[in-house]
């Protein structure tokens, strides 16, 4: 009886985890590129949960978030590779292997950096709401790409716009993650080691957004999201619970950079962009600000469906005699694709429960 409750209660919980553990493994009959795409999405994913604290949660538009993300990444970059110690005589004295610091504690310390760089960005914009608040935090994540991309000199630190190679991947003991696992018959590639990590990851970051949502900070964020004023007036410090999720979504950002820079093997100031911001943001706005399903829903769509235009983009510069170009082309049909979503689910594909009940009573008064 209590195993047909359990199954009952937790049963659809089970078929998903079982479905997303066998993913990879279905994936890779059509290639390791959809296994790759796949792993690409459970990093988007990471990084959607995290900017939906800020912009989900709290109600703070961020157009910098992907600053937090080259934040983490150029972390690892820096503490894996051989970038330090070939340009700094005192470090390569120190370290004559290579500087080559262990993954498990990079992480938590991308997270803290990111979380750090997030107070730094929040303290400013205490005051702003709204356009202004946007345009702030979309010039804090440009002037990060543009010092990424012109610390090459009169020290080498980023290596500038060339960017930074040879970074570690992840590894246990043995098990390196960059190389093919062979066990007995089975071969497992990396990208599909990488999917697991990132899976763990990225369900780690579901679980800490579900528990700050229903949490007094994640409520009283909601507060300060529907009314400010109110809740100042209630007695919240805004102030602080601003800067706590500024910094809270950022740390998701910096454990994503860092998983990232160990996957690719090489960052540079292109792969942080303000292009990705925009996507971050639209992920979260897509699938449906505040509510964690939609949000990965989101993620999930907007980076695979680049992926996928491109079986039909190719077909289409065909037709035109090559005039047009796939990947013009390509941008597009992704334009058009949210266009037609947003007509059509103006709250999002999976919006929060509670904002479409409030906003189904405003129409009824």
């Amino acid at each position: 009886m209590v195993a047909q409750t359990y199954l009952k209660t937790h049963g659809r919980r089970l078929v998903w985890g079982l479905a997303l553990l066998v993913l990879p493994f279905g994936l890779q009959i059509f290639g390791n590129a959809w296994v790759r795409m796949a792993d690409n999405c459970l990093l988007y994913v990471m990084l959607a949960l995290g900017l939906n604290i800020v912009v989900g949660y709290a109600g703070l538009l961020d157009l910098g978030f992907v600053a937090f993300y080259a934040v983490g990444a150029y972390l690892f970059a820096l503490l894996a590779s051989p970038q330090l110690t070939d340009n700094f005589d005192a470090l390569a004295a120190a370290f004559p292997n290579g500087l080559h610091a262990a993954w498990w504690w990079v992480l938590p310390l991308a997270a803290l950096l990111a979380a750090l760089a997030g107070g730094l960005l929040g303290a400013p914009t205490l005051k702003l709401r709204g356009d202004y608040l946007a345009i702030v935090t979309l010039g804090f994540g440009e002037i990060v790409r543009i010092f990424l991309n012109n610390l090459d000199q009169p020290y080498n630190l980023t290596n500038g716009p060339k960017g930074i190679g040879q970074i570690d991947s992840l590894s246990w003991g043995p098990l390196n993650l960059a190389k093919t696992l062979s066990w007995g018959p089975l071969r497992i590639s990396s990208v599909t080691l990488y999917y697991f990590v990132f899976l763990g990851f990225a369900v780690l970051a579901v679980v800490v957004g579900s528990r700050l949502q229903n949490s007094r900070v994640g409520r009283a964020w909601m507060a300060i999201r529907e009314d400010e004023v109110a809740a100042k007036a209630m007695g919240l410090n805004t102030r602080n619970l601003k800067l706590l999720a500024f910094a809270t979504g950022a740390s998701f950002g910096g454990v994503a950079g860092a998983l990232f820079a160990s996957f690719q093997g090489f960052v540079s100031p292109e792969s942080f962009s303000l292009m990705e911001s925009v996507m971050i943001v639209a992920m979260v706005v897509l699938g449906g600000i505040g509510h964690i399903p939609g949000v990965i829903v989101g993620a999930v769509l907007l980076t695979a469906l680049p992926e996928v235009l491109r079986y039909v983009a190719t077909p289409l510069q065909s037709l035109t005699g090559g005039r047009l170009d796939a990947a013009i082309l390509r941008q597009l049909l992704i334009a058009l694709a949210i266009i037609g979503i947003m007509l059509w689910r103006p709250r999002g594909l999976w919006p929060a429960p509670e904002h479409g009940r409030a906003l189904a009573d405003k129409g009824q008064s």
